[in-house]
């Protein structure tokens, strides 16, 4: 096993029921590492972060994170090993305030890690700063948005998987949530990221892989795909 490797998983299938979705994908992230994934709605992406992270339950296959063995792993098991989600829903505690959303998810990291204590997550979301005593109910859909990050980045993870962090949201907070993912990648947490912007994830990936029906079509450098003729063919774009 490769010890540079934060995630490293081959030939995942996973079932919905007696609906096959995934068919033998491999999925390789590097520490530090950005990785696109890319495909039209339906496709596995959502299906593939899940069960990678140990939310669905009918899988098969090989996946190891930092070395360990997480084929059968459940997700708090997943979490502890260093891996941060942010789920396509924003997962937020709406009768919990601010605070309390990033306090109940606060510990340290792997090896000790304490990068991303409450003072820094606040000078970086100060919108969250200013609303700590309200209610996750009571934020913006982009404030929303902001606290589920902030509260992924306070587990100090090695890799964040951000599944359409900027779904529905207003172009202002848009171009807000890009530039902290910025900022995690210069930190040098690894991160996995679904966004229907493709030329945003593709400027900002090392490596990309495109989905069709639960397989893997197309994997390569963000730069190379990104000038790949044939993207068009799996995005409509």
């Amino acid at each position: 096993m490769d010890t540079e490797l934060i995630l490293d998983a081959k030939g995942v299938h996973a079932w919905y029921g007696s609906s096959h979705i995934l068919h033998g994908v491999d999925l390789q992230i590097a520490r530090g590492q950005t990785v696109g994934l890319l495909g039209r709605n339906g496709m596995g992406k959502s299906t593939l972060i899940r069960t990678l992270l140990g939310h669905v339950p009918q899988r098969s296959g090989d996946i190891h994170f930092f070395g360990v063995d997480a084929s059968h792993s459940k997700p708090h098991t997943v979490a502890r090993l260093g891996v941060a989600y942010v789920p396509e829903g924003r997962g937020v505690f709406p009768n919990l305030t601010v605070l309390e959303n990033l306090h109940m998810a606060a510990r340290v990291g792997r090896d000790g890690r304490n990068d991303w204590p409450l003072e820094r997550v606040l000078q970086t979301f100060p919108r969250l700063a200013e609303r700590l005593k309200n209610l996750g109910a009571q934020l913006s859909g982009g404030e929303q948005q902001m606290l589920s990050i902030g509260r992924a980045l306070m587990t100090h993870p090695e890799l964040i998987v951000l599944d359409e962090a900027t779904e529905g949201l207003a172009p202002l907070i848009v171009a807000e949530i890009w530039r902290v993912i910025g900022d995690i990648r210069a930190s040098g947490i690894a991160t996995l990221i679904v966004d229907r912007d493709y030329r945003k994830v593709l400027e900002r990936a090392d490596t990309a892989l495109v989905l069709q029906k639960g397989q893997v079509v197309m994997h390569g450098s963000g730069e190379a795909l990104l000038h790949d003729t044939a993207l068009a063919t799996y995005l409509g774009v």
